[in-house]
This record gives C-alpha cells, sequence and structure tokens, in this order.
C-alpha cells in the first residue's frame, strides 16, 4: 500500500498518545478575530446590530476554544510527540480568547437591548406621525417638535451604546494588552528557534521541511498581526482615533482570515501527515 511504503522508513508517532486539535483551534480563532472586526465596524457605524446572533456565534467559538485550550494548558497532550512548546503556544492564546469570547457572548445576550439599533421602533413612531394628517393641520408645530425629537433618537441610543462600550472594555482591554505582548513573544520564539515547521510527511507543508524558516515567518508572523491588534487595542477603544482603530482592524482582519485559511487546509495536512506516520 502507497502510504506504508511512505513511512516505512520515515517518522512514526503514536496518535493515541498525542491527539491534536488545533485545526479546529485555527478555524474557531480565525472566525472569532473576523467577528470581532465585523462586530466593531458594525458599533462605530452605528448600524443595527442583532445581540442575540453575535452572542450565539460568540458563545460557540468561545467554548470550543475554551475547551481545547484548557485541556492543552493542563494536560500539554502534544508533549509526547516533541512538541511541548506547543501546548503554550497555541493552547494558552485559545483559553484565554475562548474565555473572552465567552464573556462577550454573555454581555451581548445580557445587554441586547441596549445593542439593538431600535431602527425598527424609530421608523414606527415617525410612520405613525406622518400618518396623522388631520391632526398635523391642527398642530403643525406639536408634530413637527415630535418628529424630530423621534428623528434624534436614534443616534443618540446608537452613541449611548457606542460610549457604553467604551466603558464596558476598559478594565479588559488591560488582559487584552497583556496577551498582546505575549503574542509578541510567541513569534520572537518562533523565529529564534526556527519552530512551526512540519515534517517531510505531512503533505503540502512538508514541501518546506528542508526550509524550517519558511513556515516559521509564516505562523510568528500571525502572532505579530494579532499582537499589534491587542496592544493597540486599549488605546484605539480609549480615544476611537481612526488610524488606530483602522491599523487593529486590518491586522486582526488578515490575521483572522490567515487563520480561517489555514485551518481548514490543516484539515487536509493533518490527516494526510495522520495517514503517513501511524
Amino acid at each position: 500500500m502507497a502510504t506504508d511504503t511512505l513511512a516505512q522508513d520515515g517518522l512514526k508517532i503514536n496518535w493515541v498518545e498525542m491527539p491534536t486539535y488545533n485545526t479546529i483551534m485555527s478555524l474557531a480563532a480565525g472566525v472569532g478575530l473576523l467577528l470581532i472586526v465585523a462586530l466593531g465596524r458594525q458599533v462605530l457605524q452605528r448600524q443595527e446590530i442583532v445581540a442575540e446572533g453575535w452572542a450565539m456565534a460568540f458563545v460557540v467559538l468561545g467554548a470550543i476554544l475554551a475547551a481545547t485550550g484548557l485541556h492543552m494548558t493542563l494536560t500539554w497532550p502534544l508533549a509526547s510527540g516533541g512538541f511541548a512548546f506547543d501546548n503554550i503556544i497555541f493552547g494558552e492564546p485559545a483559553l484565554a480568547f475562548g474565555v473572552l469570547l465567552l464573556a462577550a457572548g454573555f454581555v451581548l445576550w445580557r445587554r441586547a437591548p441596549l445593542f439593538a439599533a431600535r431602527t425598527g421602533d424609530v421608523a414606527g413612531r415617525t410612520g405613525e406621525v406622518a400618518g396623522r394628517t388631520g391632526e398635523v393641520a391642527a398642530r403643525t408645530g406639536d408634530v413637527a417638535g415630535r418628529a424630530g425629537d423621534v428623528e434624534g433618537r436614534e443616534p443618540m441610543a446608537a452613541d449611548e451604546r457606542l460610549r457604553y462600550t467604551q466603558r464596558l472594555l476598559a478594565p479588559i482591554s488591560v488582559f487584552v494588552f497583556a496577551l498582546g505582548l505575549a503574542c509578541f513573544a510567541i513569534a520572537a520564539a518562533g523565529w529564534t528557534y526556527t519552530l512551526f515547521a512540519a515534517p517531510p510527511e505531512e503533505p503540502i507543508s512538508g514541501e518546506f521541511a528542508d526550509y524550517p524558516l519558511i513556515e516559521a515567518t509564516f505562523i510568528s508572523g500571525l502572532y505579530v498581526l494579532v499582537g499589534i491588534g491587542a496592544v493597540l487595542f486599549p488605546f484605539a477603544l480609549r480615544r476611537l482615533r481612526r488610524p488606530l482603530l483602522l491599523i487593529a482592524g486590518w491586522a486582526w482582519g488578515l490575521a483572522g482570515l490567515a487563520f480561517l485559511l489555514f485551518g481548514a487546509l490543516n484539515y487536509f495536512t493533518h490527516i494526510g501527515l495522520i495517514v503517513n506516520t501511524q
């Protein structure tokens, strides 16, 4: 059999002792980063938000990352295969990000009325005022005043939501900043010790096994992007400066897309690695 020939003299891994699930971790982390950028954009642009939908997404992704990250952090399943450092690199950030997403999901669900745009209420009341044509003739001044009041309620609600978000996230932004520093440290370790290189037995990624700096640069670069967004987060949150928001958003957005695509690709490459090394 072809796979037997491939693994005959090559790397052998006891997968029973080394469960590997950074595939789903990468996928969930990528989607989580993209959703944070998308939600932040909607809040800043005062768009309509269905808070329950966002809460559900964050809780699902947070549960996956918190569970897998906690298991990897406490049990070090990758140590038996000689990849003990991966338990720190992947497990601890996944645990932290997962808990943050769970907390965000809870707050969105708990404060859903505040995060809702209330456009339906505003539109309904505006139509009600406009439809009272009989009263308009007699009470022109009153109707005009009430119409103006209704039109002003939506931006006022959106501004209140933005101010609340700033106050809400201010304390946890210190932890996000600290995680950004940790991401920089992980990236530095990846470059210094040329980590993340795939073995030759792994499809696609294994083609670069003789050039370990390539994959080390790729993965470390993703951690740098996440770190940039995290370090800038408290300052962007406090001042809402457009340059800071754009840099943080683009950094997290690019990293999220890369983690998503890389995680999806790893479903093929990791399955191939298991077949070739069992």
